[in-house]
């Protein structure tokens, strides 16, 4: 349960459309569902605005269906991550509407309508192709939680003229995430043009001594461009999440009416 409805069920107790013992134990419901093999957390919504979203990896095609059933059943919409061809495979065949995003490794089902966060939009950075599967992750999940995105790929610092091209759309940008591997540049070019939140996300791609990532990660971590964010590496999931919250926290200011 969302916010939203949980305001719709209070609202039709106020006026005497819903029984106080009925409405009980709907809410009786909230705090989680336990599954025995997993603790489905009802109350996030409401907490952070986002259902629980299902981490595939490491997890069954059959547990990964139950704790999906359960949001559904709760009319919750559906973010699985990280999860691999034959898991799709199976879980498409037994959840009707499932989308299946093989480059995101993502599955999504909607089965609310998802609003807009804001009119604000986020501009969605990769340094090269090669990054695509962590932007992509980023794309999915952004697209989940209702924040308006527009990619931008393969304008590393190899050919920086690449770039400078799509700097007007870089300057209207309410947030940037630049994706990137090798050593990580990208992000501190990026951080020195914008006067907007950077979130930088480092890749595991890269030749030999980029380490899987490690030398993107620590490049950003140092980057000499003021106030740049940085997540994990291939972490596209999480740089959705922290550009949301952005928004989110923004778009909850602009809200509140001035102080005379």
């Amino acid at each position: 349960m969302d916010e939203t409805r949980l305001l719709d069920l209070l609202g039709r107790v106020r006026v005497g459309d819903v029984p106080v013992d009925v409405a009980l134990a709907e809410l009786r419901q909230l705090p989680f569902a336990d599954l025995g093999f997993a603790m489905v957390d009802h109350h996030r919504a409401i907490r952070q605005g986002v259902p629980e979203v299902i981490l595939g990896e490491g997890k069954t095609s059959v547990q990964i269906e139950a704790i999906a059933r359960e949001l559904v059943r709760r009319g919750q919409n559906v973010l699985i991550t990280r999860i691999d061809p034959s898991s799709a495979s199976a879980l498409i065949q037994t959840l009707p509407g499932l989308h299946h995003s093989p480059v995101a490794r993502t599955c999504t089902l909607e089965v609310t309508p998802i609003p807009w966060l804001s009119d604000a939009k986020v501009a969605l950075m990769t340094a090269g192709t090669s990054d695509l599967p962590v932007a992509e992750e980023c794309a999915e999940t952004m697209r989940m939680l209702g924040v308006r995105y527009e990619r931008v790929v393969d304008v590393g610092v190899s050919g920086i003229h690449r770039l400078l091209h799509k700097r007007p759309l870089l300057e209207q940008a309410a947030v940037v995430i630049v994706v990137a591997g090798m050593e990580g540049a990208l992000a501190s070019v990026v951080g020195g043009l914008v006067d907007v939140p950077v979130i930088a996300v480092p890749t595991s791609v890269g030749y030999g001594a980029a380490f899987q990532g490690v030398a993107a990660l620590l490049g950003m971590l140092t980057s000499c461009a003021s106030g740049v964010t940085v997540c994990n590496i291939d972490n596209g999931f999480g740089a959705a999440f922290a550009a949301a919250r952005m928004l989110r926290s923004k778009a909850r200011a602009e809200k509140v009416p001035e102080t005379p």
